[in-house]
């Protein structure tokens, strides 16, 4: 387990909503996953009076998975 504040929360993040992503990338692109090597990610603050919020913008390529 991460440690570090920052990371933990991603850690976290991915453990509460991984399966729920894991589920929509086949339903919206079919069988396959989204690539990490072909991979872009934004990062930008978002003025809120409430307090700045953080936004990620994750873009992975879609790879079909190949039947053999």
């Amino acid at each position: 387990m991460p440690t570090d504040p920052l990371i933990y929360r991603f850690h976290e993040l991915v453990s509460v909503y991984g399966t729920a992503f894991k589920e929509l990338i086949p339903e919206q692109f079919g069988d396959g996953i989204m690539s990490e090597i072909d991979f872009e990610m934004a990062l930008t603050r978002e003025p809120n009076p409430a307090g700045d919020r953080v936004s990620i913008v994750m873009s992975g390529k879609f790879l079909p998975y190949k039947r053999c």
